[in-house]
């Protein structure tokens, strides 16, 4: 088994700054986010390095501990 709860976690956080990521493309092209633009903006710029970061750790995690 792979799956540790670190890179669970890890894969969690990645799936839930995905789900942002969509979300703020979502509102920013509707044109009137409810954040207001900037916030929204400002979550969309954060949440796409992060989804990628979480990623990659969870993978790193994963196959450090293979046997």
């Amino acid at each position: 088994m792979y799956l540790t709860p670190k890179s669970s976690l890890f894969l969690g956080g990645s799936c839930v700054s995905a789900i942002a990521a969509v979300g703020s493309i979502f509102e920013l092209s509707y044109g009137q986010p409810d954040l207001g633009f900037q916030v929204t903006a400002i979550i969309l710029a954060l949440s796409i390095p992060l989804t990628g970061l979480f990623f990659f750790a969870a993978v790193k995690d994963a196959r450090a501990n293979m046997k």
